[in-house]
């Protein structure tokens, strides 16, 4: 069969479908992968086909230069963890649902980019469109040729888990739905209906372990994690076992995107872990260097690593939460410490506090002196290793990429239609 692979254009939010991608290639089935220009050189160097559609969008530019209201949250910096009890709430709930198709879906999902993946899509016919749960592109071109389509989501379904309690409380109080709306017509541009499988894909794949996948009524596909970093080389430093506990720090690949807003000031960071007996790797860019200055003598600076390389000889690592790096820190069994502060980061925190796979510290309190305690706490408390190790076994559970695809072959031919 063919497969159409979509994502819009950020690393983070591609990379974790590579694997899936090689396991559907190795089986023999076709694979193109369709994004902004942008992303052609991340999907060439995976060795994928790349198919360029649309012009590049700025989400990033737009998200940075959001500015809220005097008493808001800025929308960089939502917090969206079930836990908080304002985040089922009408207010939040209905800010929510009425800016994120403006804000972020339509800027994500340009027009162009739309109107040129549904004209590939009816020139290639793929049978099975899978997309990255922010692109919804990707179900408007399975649509527009009636093919199977689904959900890989590289997080906790928060976002559908926030569309559900919506439209439930819509139901009762009235009112319109602005996703409906604008999705709506992006489809009817294209001579297709809104429906739910727009927003929601025929089924999920789900790479999150069992203890982070939030309950959904969604039909599921679970499936494990398989880390890949992108083109990787392993450095000589790297092939030598450590010789003391080694340490990563790390912000993630879209801060170096723009997205300052993930990262908090790195300034004096390291002011106090100087005198431990420990190697810290902090992956920095030369923005992110400078910020910096002087670094102590334990500190390894490097601009990048592969960390499905680094991570599996490291005994903990402390990073900002995002899903790529958290869920390559739980295949490799590491510790983890995170300061979130954005979206999904807050709750995937928390759960691995609560687990015992790691710590979570807000990134507003995080000080020179709360990465030291953190660390001294990961190192020094047995029960982290153990639980970080728990949480690895609870992914590898799940089953791999090559185990799915007779799965995802079954599901196509379930719910392909005829061309619209």
């Amino acid at each position: 069969m063919r497969v159409l692979f979509t994502s819009f254009a950020l690393d983070a939010h591609y990379l974790g479908s590579v694997p899936l991608a090689w396991a559907l290639r190795a089986a023999g089935h076709e694979v193109r992968v369709a994004s902004q220009p942008a992303l052609t050189g991340t999907v060439t160097s995976a060795g994928l086909t790349a198919v360029p559609v649309g012009e590049d969008h700025r989400l990033l530019e737009a998200m940075a230069a959001s500015a809220a209201q005097p008493g808001e949250t800025p929308w960089n910096a939502v917090d969206l963890d079930p836990a908080r009890p304002e985040v089922g709430s009408w207010p939040f709930l209905e800010a929510l649902n009425d800016r994120l198709p403006s804000m972020f879906f339509a800027r994500a999902n340009t027009e162009s980019m739309i109107d040129d993946l549904v004209d590939f899509a009816r020139d290639w016919r793929p049978d099975l469109v899978i997309w990255e749960p922010f692109t919804l592109a990707g179900a408007v071109a399975a649509k527009a040729v009636g093919a199977a389509h689904a959900r890989l989501l590289w997080g906790a379904d928060l976002f559908l888990n926030q569309r559900v309690a919506y439209l439930r409380m819509l139901a009762a109080r009235g009112g319109s739905d602005a996703l409906a709306d604008w999705l709506g017509g992006v489809l009817d541009r294209h001579g297709l209906f809104f429906d739910e499988t727009a927003v929601r894909g025929q089924w999920t794949i789900d790479m999150m372990p069992a203890s982070i996948r939030l309950p959904s009524e969604e039909l599921t596909v679970p499936m494990r994690y398989v880390p890949y970093n992108g083109t990787a080389v392993v450095p000589d430093w790297l092939r030598r076992p450590p010789t003391r506990p080694r340490v990563c720090l790390t912000v993630g690949l879209t801060a170096r995107g723009g997205a300052n807003y993930l990262v908090g000031n790195l300034g004096g960071l390291f002011d106090a872990i100087g005198d431990l007996d420990v190697e810290i790797v902090a992956t920095l860019n030369a923005a992110q260097r400078a910020e910096v200055a002087a670094l102590p003598d334990n500190v390894r600076a490097v601009d990048f690593v592969p960390l499905h390389a680094l991570l599996p000889t490291c005994s903990a690592i402390a990073h900002h939460g995002g899903a790529g790096t958290w869920s390559t820190a739980v295949a490799s069994g590491v510790p983890q410490m995170i300061f979130p502060s954005v979206w999904d980061n807050a709750y995937r925190a928390r759960r691995t506090a609560e687990i015992g796979a790691g710590i979570a510290v807000p990134q507003q309190e995080l000080t020179p002196a709360a990465l030291r305690e953190g660390l001294l706490r990961l190192l020094g408390e047995p029960g982290f290793a153990e639980g970080a190790d728990r949480l690895r076994r609870e992914m590898t559970n799940d089953p791999s990429p090559a185990e799915v695809v007779v799965t995802l072959e079954k599901l196509t031919a379930q719910h392909q239609e005829f061309d619209a």
